[in-house]
């Protein structure tokens, strides 16, 4: 943290509404790893946000951060500007992504979730692993981080709803597609919540092993408030201390749909458009 207290270094728009931070928090980046998040405030009066770490390094103490514009706090962040700064980062919280040498490992980002993806897919590629990425937007200009991730090496294929890059059609066609041609020792899913349903509805039969990242209401990331509570293999687990990664086969996908429709239409929308796609 600068004598400024956490102060942003760069902010841009990389997307319709969504937004690319880089703010100094040297704490965290001492125990950053890959899957973890942090919790900001904006202001002194502001929400507690929950936002993946994209990247971070402990050599100068920044930490990156992408957001969508999606409520009142994330408006006030996408308006700060380099030299601003945020009231709170806490963190990393939540539990790192297990990494191993698995094989061959498959990550699909979709959305917003590709930020979260990113540093997963670099951890798994020092750990040895032969790495396939499925990236899904609407659209091209959605299609968030596609060049820094082909830089990364690896095998990289990309679906847009409207057809602009790669192929016309969801993330969940082009993976189903995979797991047909060579099976993958393990699936990495990290988008909106239909699309991780789907992912692991078409993982399921074949017995792979699939990990989400459940994108649950938060408020204070320590499992006191318990509004990130969801349902993992019949029991209530708590996204913000037991996650916020779940074996995607035993995640109660329309429990937590249901609690984030609440706050969420769009989520109820979505999740048929996938849910019938995954079924083909």
């Amino acid at each position: 943290m600068s004598s400024k207290g956490f102060e942003i270094i760069q902010i841009e728009r990389i997307a319709p509404d969504i937004y690319d931070a880089k703010v100094t928090a040297p704490a965290v980046t001492l125990r950053a790893k890959a899957g973890q998040f942090v919790i900001v405030r904006v202001d002194d009066k502001g929400e507690r946000i929950p936002l993946t770490l994209v990247d971070f390094s402990s050599d100068d103490g920044i930490i990156e951060l992408i957001f969508q514009v999606v409520g009142t706090t994330t408006d006030k962040f996408s308006r700060m500007k380099a030299g601003d700064c945020l009231a709170d980062v806490v963190g990393p919280l939540g539990h790192p992504t297990l990494v191993e040498r698995f094989g061959r490992v498959i990550c699909v980002g979709g959305g917003v979730g590709i930020g979260a993806i990113y540093p997963i897919v670099r951890a798994m590629i020092e750990a040895g692993n032969d790495m396939v990425v499925l990236l899904g937007a609407r659209d091209r200009e959605r299609l968030i981080l596609l060049e820094r991730i082909e830089r990364l090496g690896v095998t990289v294929r990309t679906a847009t709803e409207d057809g602009s890059v790669g192929v016309r059609g969801l993330v969940t066609e082009i993976l189903a597609e995979e797991i047909r041609s060579n099976c993958p020792d393990r699936v990495i899913a990290v988008g909106p919540l239909p699309m991780m349903k789907a992912v692991s509805d078409l993982t399921r039969d074949s017995r792979i092993p699939t990990v989400v990242s459940l994108n649950a209401i938060m408020l204070d990331g320590t499992g006191m408030c318990g509004t990130c509570r969801c349902e993992v293999g019949g029991k209530t687990k708590f996204s913000c201390v037991d996650g916020p990664e779940f074996d995607g086969h035993e995640v109660d996908f329309e429990n937590l749909a249901v609690r984030l429709s609440a706050y969420k239409e769009e989520e109820t929308v979505s999740w048929q458009r996938f849910k019938f796609h995954a079924g083909d």
